[in-house]
């Protein structure tokens, strides 16, 4: 299923769980069931057990080299949730170790795919068997709303592996004719080690899209978690070892960018780097790269996405969507249309309408059934959307509604809306990554496509119109890597993702997602007895 449909019966607040997940979910649901309260009030300790802290190198949980420790925190309460073992760039080369021995005379590459594919199956099944721990560990890490986690993020996971589970039997080369009497065969190999960073957002997510594609193409794997998010990765590893997952496949190092992350980007006996984050961070890793080993790199990074609603539009729903589309994990998603480009003649009405919106949105505990908005991420992350704020009060942006902290204690911040922005000012060109709507009014279609691409950014778009040649002329004429009509956030599976300009390189998800873990090798040998003679 994909996840918008999930989504929309969030947002509706009234679709029963229908699957065996869901049914599974209704004793923690009672759990959850109070109503949401003030952020203030004492934040909810899920029932969820911490097991796992340490790295994971060849297969076994161990302290780091250094025996450092880092704290995890409750975005809700700045509190320590748990300590977690910080590697650094030794614990990367014991990691990458155990990943090449995987690779080079392990089993993994040379198991049948059709055992590859059974043993990702028997992985996706345990997530759904472990559904509550892993929902309630990303929100009490993340700070997400509970049942986004359990409804919509959890069974997307179980969907991608079972998708790339499904790819692993079915990567096969080509046999292509040559002018002259030779036999030529194309190909596919796994690619080697393959070292992966992923970010705070979606940190299982991220997991599902970098992991299920490498493993299902052969590769073994070392994984960098972000330092905010550490705990559902380290889970869901021990979960592919109790699948059958073969030691040194898949390693787990959490700890800091400066120190693990660039000792993983700069390895020279990394042969790939997938990496999901900031594009001023993506630049540092592509660097490392090309310094190093020039391993190629797949980059997925920032996003400042318009969102163009026409002047046909249904005001109502155009308010629901561009409110979901920016406001969506606490605006902490790379594609959020953070540009909401409404035109002219409806721009009044949608004003009023989206301040309404926003001004209902329910921020608190995101364990609280009822719940829309939890913290954001951390300290840094708050300040920094504050900062925002403050920069669009001081450009003479119109600040309809929200603009300050919730409560007293953790990262919480109001839905705030911003209207009367302009092109040039600092809310409308730099990626916020949170609760931040900035409304722009355009006039007619060419002007509006050339304002949106107006950016360093190209990773996604929106747009919101009843008329066909409306819609496809912004859809081929916006410069995006997805561009979603009367529709957004839309994940599947099969449906790649990534984005143009300063946005990524290379596509995430799908088919597309294989090629980066693939190498292409051409076999070539003559024809003793070639069929034309």
């Amino acid at each position: 299923m994909a996840v918008s449909r999930i989504i929309s019966s969030l947002l509706s607040r009234s679709s029963p769980a229908t699957s065996a997940l869901g049914r599974r979910s209704r004793v923690v649901q009672r759990w959850f069931s109070s109503s949401a309260a003030a952020v203030d009030e004492e934040a909810i300790t899920p029932p969820v057990q911490i097991h796992y802290t340490k790295l994971l190198i060849n297969g076994n949980f161990v302290d780091s080299a250094s025996g450092k420790t880092f704290p995890t925190l409750d975005p809700r309460t700045g509190e320590v949730i748990a300590h977690v073992a910080e590697g650094d760039a030794e614990d990367i080369n014991r990691a990458v170790s155990a990943a090449r021995k995987a690779f080079d005379h392990g089993p993994w590459p040379k198991m049948s795919a059709y055992e590859r594919s059974r043993i990702m199956l028997r992985f996706a099944d345990l997530v759904e068997k472990h559904a509550e721990e892993l929902a309630q560990l990303e929100t009490w890490d993340n700070g997400k709303p509970y049942q986004q986690a359990l409804k919509a993020e959890i069974p997307m996971f179980a969907r991608l592996f079972h998708y790339y589970a499904g790819w692993a039997d079915k990567i096969h080369g080509l046999t292509v004719p040559a002018d002259g009497p030779h036999h030529v065969q194309i190909l596919h190999e796994p690619i080697g080690v393959a070292g992966q960073i992923i970010p705070w957002n979606f940190p299982l997510l991220m997991f599902a899209w970098k992991v299920g594609p490498a493993l299902a193409c052969g590769n073994t794997i070392v994984l960098k978690t972000a330092e905010q998010t550490p705990l559902t990765a380290l889970y869901a590893a021990k979960l592919f070892h109790e699948a059958g997952l073969p030691e040194g496949v898949l390693n787990v190092v959490s700890g800091y960018g400066p120190t693990a992350g660039a000792a993983l980007a700069s390895h020279m006996d990394v042969d790939k780097l997938a990496f999901t984050g900031s594009t001023e961070t993506g630049k540092v890793v592509l660097e490392l790269a090309a310094k190093s080993n020039l391993k190629p790199v797949t980059l997925e990074l920032g996003g400042k996405s318009p969102f163009i609603i026409c002047e046909d539009a249904d005001i109502d729903k155009a308010v629901e969507l561009a409110h979901f589309a920016l406001f969506f994990n606490q605006g902490q998603c790379c594609c959020a249309g953070s540009r909401t480009y409404v035109h002219e003649r409806i721009y009044d009405e949608f004003i009023e309408k989206a301040k309404a919106r926003a001004m209902r949105r329910s921020v608190g505990d995101p364990f609280k059934d009822g719940v829309e908005q939890g913290p954001q991420i951390d300290a840094e992350q708050f300040e920094k959307v504050l900062h925002y704020i403050k920069l669009g009060r001081d450009s003479n942006a119109n600040l309809e509604c929200g603009g300050n902290r919730v409560g007293s204690k953790g990262y919480f911040i109001q839905p705030t809306v911003f209207s009367n922005v302009e092109d040039n000012m600092s809310i409308a060109q730099d990626e916020i990554f949170g609760p931040v709507q900035s409304i722009l009014k355009f006039r007619d279609i060419d002007d509006v496509i050339k304002r949106a691409n107006a950016t360093r950014y190209g990773l996604a778009a929106g747009v919101f119109t009843r008329n066909i040649d409306t819609a496809n002329t912004l859809s081929r004429g916006l410069k995006a890597g997805t561009v979603w009509v009367n529709c957004f956030d839309v994940f599947d599976a099969a449906i790649p993702f990534g984005g143009y300009k300063m946005s990524g390189i290379g596509r995430e998800k799908g088919v597309y997602s294989l090629n980066n873990y693939l190498q292409v090798k051409a076999v070539v040998s003559p024809l003793k007895n070639p069929a034309w003679l």
